[in-house]
């Protein structure tokens, strides 16, 4: 087993998870509206609907792997080429961070998780970006694929539930930084690139 990969797969995510993207920054507006509680049922939601994806990715991924290592190989490239395509989307935004308190509907703390649930396990970007991210990260020759990939997806949903979590714990003082400098959204643009690029080097290395 290589712990240095399952560390850089924890880096990874974390770098991810607070990059900004649709999912931490929904869950900050829905602190910032709502309240903490609000934005923790919202994050529940969102990690829980992670299991579904890492469920079809272990079975999927495995299945190929066992019947062809060249096919397999190539997902690990198209990853790698969809993770700097990722990194160009990025690079042609404008890095801005989005905070409109007015488009957010209320809702109940069930209706968040629901809803948390849903907008994770239907949305195909989250299936292409697993299938993308995990495969590089294999970290044994001796267990079985299936069960690395759950251990990959278990590490990915609980350094993302933390991060999450902070995020709608300190929504109002990130909220306060966020307004008060200006250049925030252009570093974590910056970094969001940089950790695209990385996983699809180390991916293909």
């Amino acid at each position: 087993m290589n712990y240095d990969i399952l560390i850089s797969f924890a880096l990874a995510t974390s770098a991810l998870a607070i990059s900004p993207g649709p999912d931490n920054i929904y869950v900050l507006v829905q602190s910032i509206t709502n309240g903490k509680s609000y934005g923790m049922a919202t994050v529940c939601g969102l990690i829980t609907g992670c299991i579904i994806h890492t469920t079809l990715l272990a079975f999927g991924v495995s299945a190929i792997i066992k019947a062809n290592d060249n096919i397999f190989f190539g997902i690990k490239v198209l990853g790698a080429c969809y993770l700097v395509y990722l990194a160009y989307k990025v690079f042609k935004s404008n890095g801005q961070l989005n905070l409109d308190a007015d488009v957010v509907p209320q809702k109940t703390l069930k209706g968040l998780f629901i809803q948390g649930f849903f907008m994770n396990v239907l949305n195909p970007k989250v299936t292409i970006f697993f299938l993308a991210f995990f495969p590089g990260f294999l970290f044994s020759d001796a267990m079985s694929s299936v069960l690395q990939f759950y251990i990959l997806g278990g590490i990915f949903m609980l350094v993302s539930f933390i991060i999450f979590s902070a995020i709608a714990l300190l929504a109002g003082q990130i909220k306060t930084y966020a307004v008060h400098h200006q250049n925030t959204g252009l570093v974590l643009k910056w970094l969001q690139i940089i950790v695209f690029i990385g996983i699809a080097i180390f991916i293909l290395l």
